[in-house]
């Protein structure tokens, strides 16, 4: 009874960590400094535009602060 029940908890865990993407990442603080940068521009690889517009953003954040 355990295993089925470790079991159907790990499917469970597993659907819900993999409906987790979220989509691109959000131009913040946290997303346009360093290693934020780094992995946000990975989701934006194969897509020019959007990355070019999310390095507008972060730019315009930045003369904001």
């Amino acid at each position: 009874m355990n295993i089925k029940f470790s079991f159907v908890c790990i499917i469970g865990l597993s659907i819900a960590l993999i409906g987790c993407d979220g989509g691109p990442p959000e131009a913040n603080a946290v997303n346009c400094s360093g290693k934020g940068m780094e992995k946000a521009l990975t989701a934006f690889r194969n897509n020019e535009t959007e990355r070019q517009a999310f390095i507008d953003k972060c730019n315009a954040l930045n003369k904001e602060n």
